[in-house]
């Protein structure tokens, strides 16, 4: 087992996905009180585990399931490949359970100053809760990735509980309301991203697992797609005429281009030629994140 062939597992072009929600929550907290640096840096690093954590679990799951097969033409990775072993992999999964517990609790602790408050009793079983999703994703006896579940989870975890979780870590605030509406758009994006991966991949996984795509058909999933895609820009306009401030709270609008681009290229591509789509709505979806903070920062300065 290289190093190399560990860091292409772990699909390290995902993260900016994974980092997105919980931007836009620290975005929002910053905006409404005075951030604790450090508590970033950690939830920040927790997410960041936890998003490695799921990449390396469906791949395993996917190995074992045998949706990953020698015959696959796409996104090909380390086990498919041999560059690592079932039991290395279990391995290196362990370890990142390890330290994404760990960096969980130190960001608890620095937040609250305490693991024993109600509220940070709480927020370990939440990440309990995430790091298990994380896992049974693919793995398991009942893995609801394959029962096209898929999307529910990414919704509530890379959309609710991201970017929610992450504005509640830096204000202690259990009202969420200011970041709910943020929370569905970003979710709508990642549920985005999954359902293109899925039109991706209709055909290899077909044999062994069910997605939304597969249930809709591949006309419906893009639809599906577009509906997504312009519902999630619906509900973030909303909010942003609702706490207007000024113009430079539409600084995200800068990043629509590449929401259009993506939606044509969705309708127009097919099979591996959807590959393009994947990063485009990723790093969008991530400067999308950047942008909106930045409009909020920007208008609430004094």
């Amino acid at each position: 087992m290289t190093l190399s062939a560990c860091i292409r597992s772990m699909r390290l072009r995902t993260l900016p996905l994974s980092l997105s929600g919980v931007v836009a929550g620290i975005f929002i907290a910053a905006s409404q009180t005075e951030l604790k640096p450090l508590t970033v840096v950690f939830l920040l690093l927790t997410t960041v585990l936890l998003q490695i954590l799921t990449n390396l679990s469906n791949e395993l799951g996917d190995t074992l399931s045998g949706t990953d097969r020698e015959d696959r033409s796409v996104a090909r990775y380390s086990l498919q490949d041999g560059e690592i072993t079932i039991e290395e992999m279990k391995r290196l999964i362990a370890s990142v359970v390890v330290l994404t517990c760990l960096s969980g609790m130190l960001m608890i602790w620095l937040a609250m100053g305490s693991l024993l408050k109600r509220e940070a009793l709480f927020l370990l079983v939440l990440g309990a809760l995430a790091v298990l999703s994380a896992m049974r994703y693919t793995l398991g006896r009942h893995p609801y990735g394959y029962r096209g579940l898929g999307d529910f989870y990414v919704f509530l975890f890379f959309g609710l509980v991201s970017v929610c979780g992450g504005y509640y870590v830096c204000t202690l605030d259990f009202n969420l309301m200011p970041a709910l509406l943020p929370a569905c758009t970003i979710g709508c994006f990642s549920v985005g991203v999954l359902n293109v991966n899925n039109i991706r991949d209709m055909k290899s996984d077909a044999a062994t697992r069910m997605t939304m795509a597969i249930r809709l058909g591949e006309k419906w999933a893009r639809v599906y797609q577009t509906v997504l895609i312009c519902g999630g820009w619906a509900l973030i306009i909303v909010y942003t005429l609702h706490h207007y401030t000024g113009p430079l709270n539409f600084l995200y609008v800068l990043t629509l281009p590449a929401y259009l681009m993506h939606l044509k290229g969705t309708w127009k591509r097919r099979d591996s030629d959807l590959d393009p789509m994947l990063p485009l709505l990723v790093l969008g979806t991530f400067v999308f994140s950047l942008l909106f903070g930045t409009g909020l920062l920007i208008s609430f300065a004094p």
